[in-house]
């Protein structure tokens, strides 16, 4: 027992540092989708925030309200894009013939995934790091929040980014070409713009509301937004772990079920 967990964690370690080192010699792919969740920051803060912030509260918002309010939902629709990046590499290592390779030696067999998942929570994580970095920079600040308050809000981070990363990676492995993978994957960045991130989901349009409130991003964007506003989860966050733990077991299932497949 002892043998094969040290096998399982040496062969992981070497598939982690793998995918770090590719994402490092390749970093257009990351930057490229990190582009989209700092456009919109900058977009809808400083074209549209005076706008947008009038329908927060009372209607006395202003920019820098909207720009609290819009914080946590871009970082949100961050990880859900880097997490194609896991989708696109996971599905280039199937069609380029590596996992074929692997397959062939003594590899521990979850360690592909492993590597994989390991590192697109790393870069999710990084990726976070420098929107909010970006929001930091024109003003976004977060008083109200406690120490306790920021390790929740990054647990919850870490959290999302392993169970979207986990859903992106059993699409790259069904999909049969690098593009397909992208495209399968728009959902995890298409559903945040869907969501409670850009306006409150009482404002939108009601036979919208269901499809706004009912989905996995509307609740952490929520927990996310008390926590860093002091304002208290509810049961916002009961409700994004329940999903957050969900999605994680259900894209492990599915991404473990198609990689022990034998390969045709």
């Amino acid at each position: 027992m002892s043998s094969s967990l040290t096998l399982a964690v040496r062969d992981s370690s070497t598939m982690l540092r793998r995918n770090l080192l590719h994402a490092r010699r390749y970093p257009s792919m990351t930057l490229n989708l990190l582009l989209t969740p700092v456009m919109l920051l900058l977009l809808f803060v400083y074209i549209f925030g005076d706008v947008m912030a009038a329908g927060l509260g009372d209607g006395g918002a202003d920019r820098s309200a909207y720009l609290t309010y819009l914080v946590p939902g871009i970082l949100m629709l961050t990880i859900g894009g880097t997490t194609i990046g896991s989708a696109v590499s996971v599905s280039m290592d199937m069609t380029e013939g590596i996992i074929a390779r692997f397959r062939t030696m003594a590899v521990h067999r979850g360690s592909v995934l492993i590597g994989h998942v390991v590192s697109s929570v790393i870069q999710c994580v990084l990726s976070v790091v420098l929107v909010g970095a970006v929001a930091v920079a024109i003003g976004f600040r977060a008083p109200h929040a406690g120490v306790l308050d920021w390790v929740l809000a990054v647990g919850l981070l870490a959290l999302v980014s392993l169970a979207l990363t986990w859903i992106a990676v059993g699409m790259g492995l069904v999909s049969p070409n690098a593009e397909a993978a992208s495209n399968n994957a728009l959902p995890l960045m298409v559903l945040p713009l869907l969501s409670s991130a850009f306006v409150p989901v009482d404002a939108m349009p009601g036979w919208f509301q269901p499809i706004a409130r009912y989905q996995p991003f509307t609740p952490a964007i929520e927990t996310l937004r008390g926590l860093l506003e002091g304002t208290g989860t509810g049961n916002n966050g009961w409700i994004a772990v329940a999903w957050c733990v969900g999605l994680a077991v259900l894209g492990y299932r599915w991404a473990k079920t198609v990689y022990d497949r034998d390969p045709k």
